[in-house]
Order: structure tokens, then sequence, then C-alpha cells
């Protein structure tokens, strides 16, 4: 690259260095090293200095989320690529201050040894801190609904362990009432609704305890938070779905997937986009995501190796979609259970979790794509022979006997 700069950025200011061509020897390199504030005003002046200097790309490192200012600066008139700072590390031993890293940044970046990362569109950032939010505050949800659920237990009141679902409409009622002022387990337990009536006498039981006014406070409390952030997660849904209605089709395509619901469609879209030409092939986008196994391979061994950190908005999504699948008669679910009894509950559903982007890719690289299910004996009609010794295997070990086969008449 002949015309570079590089960002060492922090909270308060940043340190630019820009490599040029030389205006009176062509084969030497002409270098300048600048101070701004990471002030509005001051990345306008950044901007104008690059602009002056006909730069073509800025590099700058992922640092928390300081980038940002200065890549939504600079990014509709200068190239900008944000770069790991794990792969753009100084020689060891050497002097580190803010202006040696900028220096080394930009050398990297004219000589073409460094990788940009992922950084989507505006719309694609906008619907991300919408998915975002609304996932931490589901989260934040839970957190408070296992607090009501501890404020019991030290009342003595057993409720979760006969109510499936303590916050149905049964276990509000009854908490509603715990509230206003009822002790008496017999007229808490007759509120029972449905199938739950049949479980009286338990209830009766589980609600005999010591819940006090101080208890009541509290409770009440708690039961506010979580109807206001059900009322807020349901506003953010709202906004969401408004956001994605040019993308209905998309939706629609990841919806045929099993385990994955609107909202979970929802979320990849936002994490991974609906452009697959960025991924040259599904490969690609299962490697970014950190779905995909490493090889790790020392004295001519491989050796087992975590997949890596990648994306965990879009790994959370996954998982639920991947725990929902290995519940399902599919060909996702038979995938998880083929793997689980060799490696375990956490390899497995990366496996799916990979399946289900390698799905994802194909399914939105193709506008007119539709999923075909395999069906669950997908990898014992490739392989007849293998499945045979399998269930010898298992009727073997749970009798404790040989088997062995006859040919049928």
């Amino acid at each position: 690259m002949q015309r570079v700069a590089a960002l060492d950025i922090g909270k308060a200011e940043l340190v630019a260095c820009v490599r040029v061509p030389h205006d009176h020897d062509p084969g030497k390199r002409r270098q300048q090293v600048r101070t701004y504030p990471t002030s509005t005003p001051g990345l306008l002046e950044l901007r104008d200095w690059l602009v002056c200097q006909g730069v073509t790309r800025c590099v700058m490192e992922a640092t928390s989320t300081y980038w940002k200012p200065p890549f939504y600066v600079l990014e509709d008139d200068v190239e900008c690529w944000v770069v790991s700072a794990r792969e753009v590390k100084n020689v060891p031993g050497r002097p580190k201050t803010d202006r040696i890293d900028a220096v080394w940044l930009a050398k990297l970046a004219e000589r073409g040894m460094v990788r940009p990362s992922f950084i989507p569109p505006p719309w694609q950032r906008e619907l991300r801190d919408l998915t975002r939010y609304r996932r931490t505050l589901v989260h934040e949800r839970t957190r408070e609904k296992q607090r009501v659920e501890k404020l019991l237990e030290d009342t003595q009141i057993k409720m979760s362990s006969v109510i499936s679902d303590l916050f149905g409409m049964s276990g509000r009622d009854m908490l509603e009432a715990l509230i206003a002022g009822e002790r008496n387990p017999k007229v808490l337990a007759q509120m029972a609704r449905g199938r739950l009536r049949n479980k009286i006498s338990v209830l009766q039981e589980a609600l005999t305890g010591h819940f006090r006014d101080h208890h009541g406070f509290l409770l009440r409390m708690m039961l506010d938070r979580i109807d206001a952030i059900t009322v807020q997660v349901q506003v953010l849904t709202s906004r969401i779905e408004e956001a994605l209605t040019p993308f209905a089709a998309q939706l629609a395509q990841l919806d045929e997937i099993p385990g994955v619901g609107q909202r979970t469609a929802q979320e990849i879209i936002a994490e991974v986009g609906v452009d697959m030409d960025r991924f040259p092939t599904a490969g690609h986008l299962v490697s970014w995501a950190k779905f995909a196994p490493q090889t790790k391979q020392s004295a001519g061994k491989n050796r087992p190796a975590a997949t890596g950190k990648g994306n965990p908005w879009l790994a959370g999504a996954l998982g639920e979609a991947a725990t929902s699948a290995a519940r399902s008669s599919t060909f996702l679910g038979s995938r998880y259970r083929r793997v689980v009894k060799r490696r375990g509950k956490g390899r497995a559903l990366v496996a799916v979790g990979n399946s289900l982007l390698t799905i994802t890719y194909h399914l939105l690289s193709d506008p007119d794509a539709h999923f075909t299910e395999l069906g669950a004996d997908h990898h014992d009609r490739l392989a007849p022979q293998r499945r045979k010794r399998q269930l010898i295997r298992e009727l073997e070990r749970l009798s404790g006997q040989k088997v062995t086969l006859e040919e049928v008449a």
C-alpha cells in the first residue's frame, strides 16, 4: 500500500501515523505522527488530514469500543480496517509507547501483513444493538426470577418444587395473594388452575411457610421489575420486526430450520447479515464464528484444541437453537446424539452449531432455496454396515454376551 495510516486509539486521545511515498526520493517513505483528541472536532480534524495526505487505507486496533467513533467518522472518506490486537503485537522486548505502536501498525499495513475484521454495514449495526439489548434484558429477567425463587426458599415456600412455571397464571395469582397478606395455604392452593388442581394437597404443603410482610415488600419490587422488563422486551421485539421487514424472505428461510424460531432467526441475521458474498464458502462463515475444529499439531501428532473465542452473541443464539434441535427427531438431532456419545455434550452442541451455520450459508446464498430435511436415519442409510456394527456392540455391552448374526431363511 502506497498511502496508509494507522491509529493507536485510547479513551481520551489517539496517535495517528501516516506513511506515504517521499516527495523527492521515490525509493524512500515519508512518515508523520500526530496526536488528536477523540472528541468529534478532533476526529474531524484527523479526517481532513488523512484526506489531504491521500491516504487510501486506515488501520486501527479493535480496542474495546474506542475504535468505533474514529471508524464511523472516517468510513465514508477512507477505507478503514479494524484488526485484532492479538495479530499485530510488536516484537517482544521492544519499548512500548503509543507512538511506537502506531508506527508498527502502519508498517504492517503498508506491507499487507494484516487482515481486517468483519464490520457490518450501518443497518446491521443498528439491528445488532436492538437484538443484543433484548438478549441482555431477557438475561436480566431470568436473574430476577431466580431471585424470587431464592426469596421463597428463604420463607420455606416450596412452590417451584410443585409448579413447573412459577410465573404462570396460577403461580402469579398465588404470589400476588401472598403479597396482599394471604397466608392460609388452603386458600392459596385453591387458586390453582387446570391440571395443577390435581396437586392441591401437595400445594398446601408447599405453601406452608413463614412468609412475612418483609418478604412481601421485596417480592412486590421483584415482580414489578420482571413486568417492566417484559414490557421493554416486547417493545424491542416490535422494533426489531419493523427493522427486519425488508428481509422477511430470509427470515422465512431460516425459520424452516429445526430449532430455529423467529427470535433466533432475527439474531442470526443481525450477527451474520444477509450478504454471503463476504464469505467465500460455508467453511469460512463457520470458521469466522469459531464453530470449526482447529488443528493443533506438534511432533507429528494432532492434539485436541478449542475452537476459540468468536462472536458471543451469535454463539448464544446458535447454542439455544442447537439445544432445541438436539431434542428433535431430525437430522440435526441425530447428529447431536451421534457426537455426544463419543465427544460429550459441549462438542456435540458445537457440531450442531456448525451444521446450522452451514445450512444458514446455503439458504441465504440462494433466495429460492428451502430447507430439506434429510431425516434422522440419514447417516444409517449412508453406512448400513457401520450402523450394524454399532448396534451389535451396544447389544453386547448391555447383555454381556457375544452376539452373532444368522441369515434369515
